[in-house]
């Protein structure tokens, strides 16, 4: 165990302590806010305890099994239990190091997940399908459900652009690394000599705002457009102007709902999705200015990075930002998406780690 993890575990130790002094005091209790607060605080940092102590006593057993190899006789037993005492502390300092980590709020959230088609035309809106497809069935796999917000088809099939919404557990904290752009490299199904073309989407994932913590947005700084539904949805919805548009005037930010035939709940919805545009906006300016200090292993983020390649000749998946090459691209398209993601999910763990270690030397 990394010396500085050994020096965290212990001042969050000296916390707990403080922790049992404070909920116990008159004033703490007769505030209900604080209470709860430090209650949930005191929940966190009793599991880590019980983890830490799990951690202890394995490294007496480790301890007491390395004398035993001093005695001819036990040194095969003691050899068996140094071997499991060391492979019980590696995984225990690993899960100890994870719940160091410091939290994303937003991790929590549900998300809206936008596909949108890039250079290479209409092979470019069959790839967002596609695109489509691998996300719905890996949130299938999650116990996540996605509803559609908006879609704009394509001429021979795919999407210009579709926006949904994902409802679930950990949703935005599962898709948050996929925001970026998506490079397909394969012969397009209208192509007659059997060329390999490439292609690019952008895909950005925002966590849905906090209503008691979204920003203010002035209404006159709105523009609201009704008109008339073009996607599925019966004869009601494209018999009367029930989609709406919204543009946030002072950012140029637009979103729009078409899935409802209420105008009042589509409406509501779109205003949602524009409050996540412009704070995930205003969040990327954060991360792009704090990206200049450090580099980071995942970026800031940014739908115009270009993040992974799917090439279909050679069924291979790039994953740039960590150097990840998996050679199962039909599963992965068919949903297989739990590599990828946690593969992402262990190198931002290294760089928050790294981080943490920094700012405690």
């Amino acid at each position: 165990m990394k010396p500085f993890v050994k020096q965290t575990l212990e001042r969050q130790q000296w916390r707990l302590e403080e922790l049992d002094a404070l909920l116990s005091a008159p004033d703490v209790v007769s505030d209900m806010a604080r209470f709860r607060q430090l209650s949930r605080e005191h929940a966190d940092l009793s599991e880590l305890g019980q983890l830490y102590k799990q951690y202890q006593q394995r490294a007496r057993d480790l301890a007491d099994a390395e004398l035993m190899l001093k005695d001819p006789e036990m040194a095969a037993m003691a050899a068996e239990e140094i071997e499991a005492c060391e492979a019980e502390m590696t995984q225990l300092d690993a899960a100890l190091q994870a719940m160091l980590l410091p939290k994303d709020a937003d991790d929590e959230r549900n998300a809206f997940l936008e596909i949108r088609a890039g250079t290479g035309g209409d092979e470019s809106a069959l790839f967002a399908a596609d695109l489509l497809r691998m996300y719905t069935r890996y949130c299938e796999t999650q116990g996540l459900q996605m509803a559609l917000i908006s879609e704009s088809p394509s001429e021979i099939g795919g999407y210009k652009e579709v926006v949904l919404r994902v409802v679930g557990p950990r949703a935005y904290g599962l898709l948050r690394f996929e925001s970026g752009g998506h490079r397909v490299q394969r012969v397009p199904a209208t192509e007659t000599q059997g060329r390999i073309h490439t292609s690019a989407c952008t895909v950005a994932v925002m966590p849905e705002p906090d209503e008691s913590q979204a920003i203010e947005i002035n209404p006159a700084d709105l523009r609201i457009d009704t008109y008339r539904a073009s996607g599925a949805g019966g004869q009601h919805i494209n018999k009367t102007d029930s989609a709406v548009r919204i543009t946030h005037i002072p950012t140029g930010t637009v979103a729009e709902c078409q899935d409802d035939r209420s105008q009042h709940r589509n409406r509501a919805k779109a205003m949602q999705v524009l409050v996540a545009r412009i704070q995930e906006a205003e969040r990327n300016k954060r991360e792009s200015a704090e990206a200049a200090q450090r580099k980071g292993l995942i970026g800031s983020g940014d739908r115009s990075d270009r993040i992974r390649t799917y090439n279909y000749p050679q069924g291979r998946l790039t994953d740039h930002r960590i150097n990840l090459t998996l050679y199962k691209l039909t599963s992965i398209m068919e949903g297989d998406l739990q590599e990828v993601i946690h593969q992402l999910q262990l190198a931002r763990g290294a760089e928050l780690m790294a981080a943490l270690e920094q700012a405690n030397t």
